[in-house]
């Protein structure tokens, strides 16, 4: 008898209409999160912080993300139902504990303070996760700092800023429901090279330097910016991603054609004056003009109003690389 091949997967009508339910919404964060100053790469970060690419997130991956959430609430419900003082809310704000720098360019938020374990009686930042089995066993074994570097450099940043020495680290095994847990105490040279980076990446004016110069490096392989590295690819048109727009010292965002503020929708929606960030434009630059406002690249290719607008420069960056067109 013939071996029957097998069947592709098929998702039914309902189990799709479920997902159908989960959408991405505003992906842009207004700041770069504490959650991701732990990343090895500064370019990630500096594309992360300027909106260059959309992550895109699967209906699937959207509901894992809300598995993550609500785990963390049944944590938080689970130490309070053992004894322990959980503030999981600013008493002022009714919202989040949140902690910010930097003119509110680098900032987070905690899941929460605690007091009352069964280590120490002292308040403690709390921080609560979710690890698949390979993960949570690597934990078990070695410690966060070693296994999810990222959660660590999170955790102490939140542990300076809430002026706190401890932190309890909590991670659950997403197939078994065990719990890891590890108080973590403060590293201050550590959060100070934190916040120096923080620094150096939100206001830097050109992409940082990359973690790897090749792209099957572990860190660039799922990096969702690997078009921008490796291939060519512009980033988004956003006030961000523009040669005029810096970040305040102070907060918030100036455009430097007319000197204005840009508020958070603006920088969404950029404008017709947008012109790409020179470094992130993968062809040699040979002119600027100022009254014009545009940059010329080699070929003559020019960016900016009356000229080829941003939105369109990718088109004829895919016609010069296909030899549609010759320079």
């Amino acid at each position: 008898m013939i071996p029957l091949a097998a069947l592709p997967l098929t998702i039914l009508p309902t189990i799709e209409k479920i997902y159908g339910t989960y959408h991405q919404g505003d992906w842009r964060r207004d700041h770069l999160g504490a959650s991701l100053i732990g990343t090895q790469c500064e370019r990630s970060l500096w594309y992360t912080f300027r909106w260059a690419t959309n992550p895109d997130f699967s209906q699937r991956m959207l509901r894992l993300f809300e598995t993550g959430l609500r785990e963390e609430l049944r944590i938080i419900d689970n130490l309070r139902k053992s004894g322990i003082t959980v503030y999981s809310e600013d008493p002022d704000t009714q919202r989040q504990i949140n902690y910010e720098m930097f003119g509110g360019h680098y900032s987070g938020s905690l899941d929460g303070i605690a007091q009352g374990f069964e280590e120490s009686k002292a308040y403690h930042v709390i921080e609560c996760k979710t690890a698949n089995t390979k993960t949570f066993k690597a934990l078990c074994k070695d410690g966060i700092e070693k296994v999810k570097p990222e959660h660590y450099a999170q955790v102490q940043q939140y542990i300076k800023w809430s002026g706190l020495e401890r932190a309890y680290y909590l991670c659950v095994a997403k197939e078994t429901d065990d719990i890891y847990g590890e108080r973590i105490k403060l590293n201050k040279e550590f959060v100070k090279t934190l916040e120096t980076k923080a620094e150096r990446v939100i206001f830097s004016d050109n992409p940082c330097e990359r973690a790897a110069d090749n792209q099957s490096d572990y860190r660039c392989k799922f990096c969702i910016h690997k078009g921008r590295c490796f291939y060519k690819q512009l980033p988004l048109v956003s006030c961000r991603t523009c040669a005029y727009a810096d970040p305040l010292p102070t907060g918030g965002w100036s455009c430097g054609r007319d000197n204005s503020k840009i508020n958070r929708q603006k920088q969404r929606d950029g404008c017709m004056h947008h012109i790409f960030i020179p470094a992130l434009v993968p062809l040699e630059q040979t002119d600027a003009d100022a009254d014009k406002g545009t940059i010329t690249y080699y070929g003559g290719i020019e960016n900016g109003p009356g000229a080829i607008l941003s939105r369109d420069l990718q088109e004829t960056l895919d016609k010069l690389q296909s030899g549609e067109i010759e320079i």
